[in-house]
């Protein structure tokens, strides 16, 4: 399995923007059987509280368009200084061209300056961190900008319990450049495709392309609605590979980077929901106060955007701050796949969330 440690490369900003609307869990009485004590007990377990959906013309480019460009606009920095663009998503404006190209025009990067997709979900972003720290170290670029971004709320049926209340929408920019004097960091990434099916959605690709048999409702043993073309999640597969291969990743990162584990600020794990954060965290034997889970809260699951919503979400502060803090990052699910990084932070110069102002065209 990949694994890398970097010097001199650094998180320089990054912006999180989300949907203005919001849908909240009281929302869904009718999806819970107008059973009022469910939905309270899945809000003390899981922390389903609110999600942003994004309205059906704005897509997870536009939301990530909008990210870009305050970023850049904090940085003082031209789009024509980027020397690649990486855009992870698992909905895209088309199947072709990609996202990061589309991105490519609608800021006015220069012809130098590379463009792909990475095809994605909540292990996204931190493997596009690490294309992006291997590019910056390989000599070829020293500023790339990242983007994450998902509009799942429209891939889940909007009756299947196991799903429609968790996932929202949201796109991100974060920019990495080379920094003299940055501290090290460590990625350690892997995948396991024997759990493909664990989370899929079986229409729309080539293999099954849309049609009517494809749009047809069916029901599960626990009364869940969905058609082929919506989201397909095995949930009690998905919690074990999370608190069964995650924390033993995570463990071997900090092995290889010497790192104790107490000397890690913080713990921002994919927002996945508070149960499978807080059980990740109990087994790596932290406190809980060091992974945080707020921005699930008030977003919902929002894919590879969730964990630059985190750090936008509830680290700012601390992040904009003088004061060296060490993170590790940590994203998991369909592929399955997962990634973890180990990074230090300091002299962020930009984080924060915005909502969506309709910038997007």
């Amino acid at each position: 399995m990949p694994s890398n440690h970097f010097s001199d490369i650094s998180l320089a900003g990054s912006v999180t923007v989300v949907p203005e609307k919001i849908r909240s869990i009281e929302a869904d009485t009718e999806l819970f059987g107008g059973n009022v004590r469910q939905i309270e007990r899945l809000k003390k377990t899981l922390g389903l509280n609110e999600r942003r959906i994004a309205e059906a013309s704005v897509t997870a480019l536009d939301l990530s368009q909008q990210a870009a460009e305050s970023l850049l606009a904090s940085h003082s920095l031209s789009a024509e200084a980027l020397d690649g663009i990486l855009f992870v998503t698992q909905t895209p404006d088309h199947s072709q061209p990609s996202n990061a190209s589309l991105m490519h025009r609608k800021l006015g990067c220069a012809s130098r300056c590379a463009a792909l997709d990475v095809n994605l979900g909540c292990s996204g972003y931190v493997y596009a961190l690490w294309l992006a720290f291997s590019l910056i170290a390989n000599g070829s670029s020293s500023k790339i900008l990242v983007c994450a971004g998902d509009t799942l709320s429209r891939m889940v049926h909007p009756k299947d319990r196991s799903v429609a209340a968790l996932f929202g929408d949201a796109g991100s920019a974060t920019l990495i450049e080379k920094r003299t004097g940055a501290g090290p960091s460590w990625f350690r990434l892997g995948s396991d495709g024997s759990g493909s099916e664990a989370l899929i959605v079986p229409a729309g690709g080539a293999r099954m392309p849309l049609s009517a048999e494809t749009s047809v409702e069916q029901s599960d043993a626990e009364g869940n609605i969905r058609c082929l073309e919506n989201l397909h999640m095995q949930g009690s597969e998905v919690f074990n590979f999370s608190i069964e291969v995650v924390p033993r990743e995570i463990e071997a990162l900090l092995a290889e980077a010497n790192c104790p584990i107490d000397s890690v600020n913080f713990f921002v794990l994919h927002q996945a929901n508070r149960y499978i954060v807080h059980s990740i965290g109990k087994r790596l034997k932290v406190d809980l106060k060091r992974c945080p889970i707020a921005s699930f809260e008030a977003f919902g699951n929002v894919s590879s955007a969730s964990i630059p919503g985190a750090l936008a979400y509830e680290l700012s502060e601390c992040l904009l701050g003088e004061e060296r803090q060490r993170l590790l990052l940590s994203g998991f699910g369909v592929g399955l796949s997962w990634a973890s990084c180990l990074l230090d932070i300091e002299g962020m110069q930009s984080l924060r969330w915005e909502l969506y102002s309709g910038g997007g065209d």
